[in-house]
């Protein structure tokens, strides 16, 4: 039987020839005990064993599994599907005409167009504490939807000219498949009491139903409790506990 490996007649290290396994198997008269081709055989087929699981997923991902001689094709996990996420969404929630004769529209949008410097207006007029700009557009961009109240005020006097005021904002991040929670929603004070905070919510909440989110939460203050069990939220849910955790110092 030819030896197993093909090496070259011989080698040198350091200038020194050493012969090769070839060589030496060449020169030897005497048979190899049967015990020891045995632990040979089992060595080799552990080694080979060893072989195929290191190279086991580098294998699957080129879509290749080799089996000693023969190659099998695998084909590689299928790709998630992209879901492709909804259009945003603009709708005019009330128009009216104004005692100087110029025309009021209150938008919504769910493009997310919000400038830092208008939130931060806004939220100077409903009285909450200022933060830094860039965490404010931090949370803007990191957020799933961020839903908009616009006021558009089209003069009367002079055609094409209008003026764009933000009035509310509402925007939830999200796992994108089950969990969404609601944040930040406020309205402009002089346009509190029109039923517009109830309409921003009653969109942001159909929005995240249509992209099949279910889960929907919120973090409430106790003034404003009422409001949102009148759009269908529970407080503590089959006694669930809401739990935060915060540095202590």
């Amino acid at each position: 039987m030819p030896p197993a490996f093909a090496a070259a007649p011989s080698s040198s290290i350091c200038g020194v020839r050493i012969p090769t396994v070839r060589r030496f198997e060449a020169q030897s008269t005497v048979s190899t005990p049967r015990f020891l081709r045995n632990r040979v055989a089992a060595k080799t087929r552990s080694t080979s064993a060893w072989s195929l699981k290191a190279g086991l997923w580098d294998s699957l991902r080129s879509g290749l599994l080799k089996n000693n001689s023969s190659t099998e094709t695998v084909e590689p996990p299928p790709a998630p599907l992209e879901v492709e996420e909804p259009l945003p969404v603009e709708i005019v929630l009330l128009e009216r005409t104004l005692p100087d004769g110029s025309t009021e529209q209150i938008l919504f949008s769910s493009a997310g167009d919000v400038d830092v410097y208008d939130l931060q207006a806004l939220c100077d007029k409903v009285g909450w504490p200022r933060r830094p700009l860039s965490k404010i557009a931090a949370s803007l961009r990191n957020s799933y939807l961020v839903a908009t109240l616009y006021s558009i005020i089209r003069s009367s006097e002079t055609e094409g000219e209008e003026k764009k005021q933000l009035i509310g904002m509402a925007r939830a991040t999200s796992d994108h498949a089950f969990n969404a929670t609601i944040w930040d929603v406020l309205v402009d004070p002089s346009y509190q009491g029109q039923g517009l905070g109830k309409a921003l919510m009653e969109k942001v909440i159909r929005t995240l139903l249509q992209r099949d989110i279910n889960n929907i939460t919120l973090f409430a203050d106790n003034k404003v409790i009422d409001f949102y069990k009148n759009l269908g939220f529970e407080v503590d849910p089959q006694g669930i506990k809401g739990m935060f955790w915060y540095p202590r110092f």
